[in-house]
Order: structure tokens, then sequence, then C-alpha cells
């Protein structure tokens, strides 16, 4: 259905990430130039991504401050009030926030049109960008130009969206993410009908020469992680659970440790071992 692209190398298992498994020729913007070699400084396998969705809009350089030393990512939820019922922010503040964030920024587009607007926030100094499945006209394009501009591409579904019919497009992202609730507001109970699918997105992804990460996005807080991680999961944005607690980093550090222990015994995890 789609043409061939071939897929951004990716760090083996164990390896430091690095802002140079952009694509070959791929281009960096300024602030992504200003991060090679720095950001990606954690080992591959579970990675925590804060949603500054729930934490304080007055205060975003100091929020993003308080997890710096111990996430991941820095997951940005941009929102236009037409693909979502929300409004939240958009390219201006996230280029402002690149100037202060020390964490690689993760957009997440909810937005109508992403087609047009996701390479600018890849060429902006993004680190990773994700578009919904949705909400995309032309994906093999848009993902492209993500990647061209120097930024990891991710696929975003919603709940109600099976995975499989997009198969054909795993060789073109560098993520997929499976919203595990509704998408538009944070603070929502998480969705246990997504946990099959995540299960088959595992089994989807498995054996690719190209590693692709798998992320939940909504209701990721104590008493879901560990569900996520078994089901196959790697990477977990969670935005009340950390911005809502009295002290984010050592949240990020308690659900870094649930995701890690219940990945060590999952069956997804032990068969990649062992293969």
């Amino acid at each position: 259905m789609y043409p061939s692209m071939a897929a951004s190398p990716a760090c083996p298992p164990g390896a430091d990430l690095t802002c140079t498994d952009r694509p070959p020729g791929a281009k960096a913007g300024p602030a992504r130039r200003a991060r090679d070699g720095a950001a990606y400084t954690r080992a591959v396998g579970v990675q925590i991504s804060p949603s500054i969705l729930s934490a304080d809009f007055a205060r975003l350089a100091d929020e993003a401050a308080a997890v710096a030393g111990v996430a991941d990512w820095l997951h940005v939820d941009v929102m236009d009030n037409h693909f979502v019922p929300n409004l939240t922010l958009g390219l201006p503040v996230v280029k402002s926030l690149l100037k202060h964030a020390t964490l690689p920024i993760d957009c997440h587009l909810m937005i109508e049109d992403p087609d047009r607007w996701a390479p600018e926030y890849a060429e902006a100094g993004a680190g990773n960008v994700t578009i919904h499945a949705e909400a995309t006209h032309a994906p093999v394009r848009t993902l492209s130009a993500i990647r061209a501009a120097g930024a990891r591409a991710g696929l975003a579904v919603n709940p109600g969206t099976a995975v499989e019919p997009y198969e054909d497009l795993l060789s073109e992202i560098d993520m997929l993410l499976l919203m595990t609730v509704e998408p538009g507001f944070g603070g929502q109970h998480f969705l246990d009908m997504v946990l099959p699918k995540l299960r088959r997105a595992r089994a989807l992804v498995a054996g690719r020469s190209a590693e692709i990460w798998l992320q939940v996005d909504g209701g990721v807080h104590q008493e879901t992680i560990e569900r996520c991680a078994e089901a196959g999961a790697d990477v977990f944005v969670a935005g009340s659970a950390v911005y809502d607690s009295d002290d984010p980093a050592r949240t990020v550090q308690a659900l870094r440790a649930q995701a890690e222990r219940a990945t060590a015994h999952a069956a997804w995890a032990a068969h990649g071992r062992s293969g």
C-alpha cells in the first residue's frame, strides 16, 4: 500500500542512544545540533517521558528541570481544539521550551493537519515528533519529512483504532504510540481494553531489523505501568502521576523501577533475549 523507505538506524539493545541515530543525510536544526552527543545518554530499554500537560504552564522551564536528571524525554502534547476537544500549546511555545530544556523533546501532535505542521516541529529541534494515524492524509511523506529534519518519527493510534492496517508503515517509523485513553485531556482512567492491542503491536514489531519503540500514553501511573510493560510497552508517558506528586523526580525513578521489574519478567522481553 505504501512505498518502501529505508528505516533510520537504531541503536542496538543495551547501547547508549545519541542524536546520531537520525537517518543518513538528515539535517539537524540548531537546537538539535546543540544536543548531539549529550541528549540521549540513557541505555535503550525502559524510557520515561513525563508529560507537561499536567505541569504548571506558567513555570514550564522549572517543571522541565524538575525531571531533567531522571527522565529520558519531555513529552509535549500539542492540541488544536479540532482533532481533540482541547487547546494547549503550539510551535512557538515548543521553540521557547527547547531553549531551556535539557531533555530531548517528545512532541505528540494531536492536531487536524499534521502533514502541514509536523516537519516544523522536527526542524525546530524536537527529538521525536509523533502524528496520529487518524489525522494524516500523507503518512509516508510526512514521516519521511520528520526524519529528514533530524527527528525520530512516531505514529499514534487512538484506543479504538486497530494497529494491523498500519503494518506497512512500520518501516517508516521509529516509534508506535498506543493511546490508553481517548486523547484530549490528562488525568483520565486507563483503558485496559488497549492491552491486547499492545501485545499484538509488540508481535508486529518483533524481529524487525530496525528497532521500533512502543509508547503508551494515558492513565499511566503506579497501578498501571507494570501491566503496560508486561504487554510490550517500553516508553511510558506519565503526566498526572509525575507532576501531581510531591516529588516528580522520585516518582519518575519509582515508575522506572516498576517498569523495569515487569519487563524483566515479560514473555516478550524473554523472547527477545533468547532470539
